[in-house]
């Protein structure tokens, strides 16, 4: 079986939250959502839960981060173009995120952006042609 990541995110308005990660692609798996948390899947490995503050304070004693004001994480996810990347990033402007907080990185063997969903969490997308990194990325001799 192939290891599966489930990426925990406080959210302030669960309803507005789910709106959010639906209009990007994502799919809720209702078997393990309820009133305080919602599973939404990304991919076959991918899964945000999406958690009320409340919910999210039963798994740790530390306060929750502001996410518009500090940053604690970045998650970064692979795209297989370069247009993919430009399509989740629009998706997630028209859904009510904030396109690029950081820098478009184009490298010509990594493109990359970046989006903040409501809550300010930062999602970095990003397509590599893994041959010409090889390349690029190789020690000079």
């Amino acid at each position: 079986m192939p290891k599966l990541i489930f990426v925990n995110l406080p959210v302030a308005d669960l309803a507005r939250a789910d709106a959010f990660y639906q209009a990007v692609g994502a799919t809720k798996n209702p078997q393990f959502s309820d009133q305080t948390a919602s599973c939404m899947v990304l991919s076959e490995t991918i899964h945000i839960m999406l958690l009320t503050h409340d919910k999210f304070r039963t798994f740790t004693s530390k306060a929750i981060a502001d996410s518009r004001a500090t940053t604690e994480v970045l998650i970064a996810l692979s795209a297989d173009t370069r247009a993919e990347v430009d399509e989740m990033v629009a998706k997630a402007v028209a859904a009510g995120g904030k396109a690029d907080p950081g820098p478009v990185q184009d490298h010509g063997f990594m493109y990359g952006r970046s989006f903040e969903d409501p809550d300010g969490h930062i999602w970095e997308m990003f397509w590599m042609d893994m041959e010409a990194a090889k390349t690029a990325m190789a020690p000079a001799s």
